[in-house]
């Protein structure tokens, strides 16, 4: 998941869909510079870290955001958040204490 976040462009397909709910592929793909086999590979980068669900109907595939890896992810930074706060909280009571 955390590589499919490095991209901006997919980023952004992210935080449209956020935004708008489902849009289809077309939608996503017209305001970016780029074909749309293109947006397709950035799209299946998205699904296989399980951060977005295609759906289709007819002819029309649409997209909508799966928001609980991220959620997991926020969950695990969390985590290791606490650790350096507390790690560098006793690094900067150990300065102090040392400081003249």
């Amino acid at each position: 998941m955390f590589g499919a976040l490095t991209d901006s462009t997919r980023r952004g397909m992210l935080a449209r869909l956020a935004e708008q709910g489902s849009l289809s592929v077309s939608e996503l793909a017209r305001p970016l510079p780029m074909s749309l086999p293109a947006v397709m590979k950035h799209l299946d980068v998205l699904e296989q870290a399980g951060l977005v669900a295609r759906q289709k109907t007819g002819r029309v595939v649409s997209c909508r955001l799966v928001a609980a890896p991220m959620e997991d992810a926020m969950g695990w930074l969390q985590r290791y958040a606490r650790f350096w706060e507390e790690s560098l909280d006793r690094l900067a009571a150990a300065l102090e204490r040392e400081a003249p």
